[in-house]
């Protein structure tokens, strides 16, 4: 069992009330404190390392910083946070909807909410916001909180035409279509993670280069990689979607999981990019983790220190939660070395 420790993550009665900490989704470190988002507000929360555990909460709302496409108050599925240099950067899903379906709905109501598919704006953002210390800002002397987003300019509307991507673009994210569930920077280059669509047990990684628009203030856009907008990494991990990334020492740790509506397997890889397009057949194996029947599904990877990682799970247990409105997070203690070359064995 790889979790050394547990810690919990406490939050304000607004956000409980938002299921924001049973719908964990990214998480990033910063100083003695963590970024943590959830899938079902368009805010990022701060909060600080305080008795042993993440506690004082701050809550920014996005839409204080740029113009969200829908507006402020419909959801972004933020799906993914960085840190890196003074910014802090945020990713939505960018992925379709399908009506989900509960035990108490009528077999024609089943029906007709499979039957329908939504797309909201909000989830096709990639947000780059200046950190002063760790509060985000508006601007900071040059720096600006900034936003890639619109009709022909999301990363979704910049995939059509890709060979690769372009047939899932209409389909919703947990059928295997498009979904990003990760961002990561490394040295200065920016990863995206795409939990679906995994082609025949091979996922994808995007490399993208996201720079202020030169004639639209508080806009981003793509700066050309191999005169297109993204470059393409595909990785093999045997049939698993990517549900997280985070740089670690000279590579990416990859959390990896089902694309579809399943529970597990859960489990961690170590990825070096390279110069140019990546095609990996074997990616390093680093750990499984634990993962619940219907709860406990690990969703965010952070790097505390170079031997420990916190794992934050979206639909935790009942033993998850406390009673002071918190969630507990798992610290799992990182293998001394991982096996370069271990095959990637799917086992369900």
């Amino acid at each position: 069992m790889p979790v050394e420790r547990q810690v919990e993550l406490r939050f304000h009665i607004s956000s409980r009330q938002a299921r924001t900490h049973t719908n964990l989704s990214a998480v990033r470190p910063d100083g003695l404190g963590l970024w943590v988002a959830g899938d079902e507000t368009a805010t990022v929360e701060y909060l600080g390392l305080r008795d042993g555990r993440y506690d004082d909460q701050r809550t920014f709302a996005l839409a204080d910083f740029v113009d969200l496409p829908a507006g402020p108050t419909q959801e972004a599925d933020i799906e993914g946070l960085a840190r890196a240099d003074g910014w802090l950067w945020a990713i939505g899903s960018h992925s379709l909807k399908r009506k989900r379906v509960r035990r108490d709905h009528s077999p024609e109501k089943a029906r007709r909410r499979l039957g329908t598919v939504v797309r909201e704006e909000n989830r096709y953002i990639l947000v780059r916001l200046p950190l002063v210390g760790a509060t985000p800002v508006r601007r900071d002397g040059p720096r600006a909180a900034a936003i890639l987003c619109g009709p022909g300019s999301s990363l979704a509307d910049l995939m059509v035409g890709d060979p690769h991507l372009t047939p899932f673009l209409a389909v919703p994210s947990k059928d295997n279509g498009l979904d990003v569930e990760g961002i990561a920077i490394l040295d200065g280059r920016v990863f995206v993670g795409l939990r679906g669509p995994v082609l025949r047990g091979w996922a994808m990684l995007l490399e993208i280069r996201p720079q202020d628009h030169p004639r639209h203030p508080g806009r981003l856009r793509l700066a050309p990689i191999d005169e297109e907008p993204y470059r393409t990494h595909l990785l093999n991990l045997g049939g698993l979607g990517i549900r997280d990334l985070c740089p670690h020492r000279d590579g990416l740790l990859i959390l990896a999981g089902p694309t579809m509506a399943l529970d597990g397997p859960a489990r961690v890889l170590r990825w070096r990019p390279t110069d140019g397009p990546a095609v990996e057949h074997d990616p390093e194996f680093v750990m499984d983790l634990p993962h619940g029947d219907g709860c406990d599904h690990p969703e965010g990877l952070a790097v505390l220190d170079d031997e420990h990682l916190l794992v934050v799970y979206d639909s935790p247990s009942a033993a998850r939660l406390t009673s002071e409105g918190g969630v507990l997070a798992d610290i799992v203690k990182l293998p001394e070395s991982g096996h370069p070359g271990d095959p990637v064995v799917m086992t369900i």
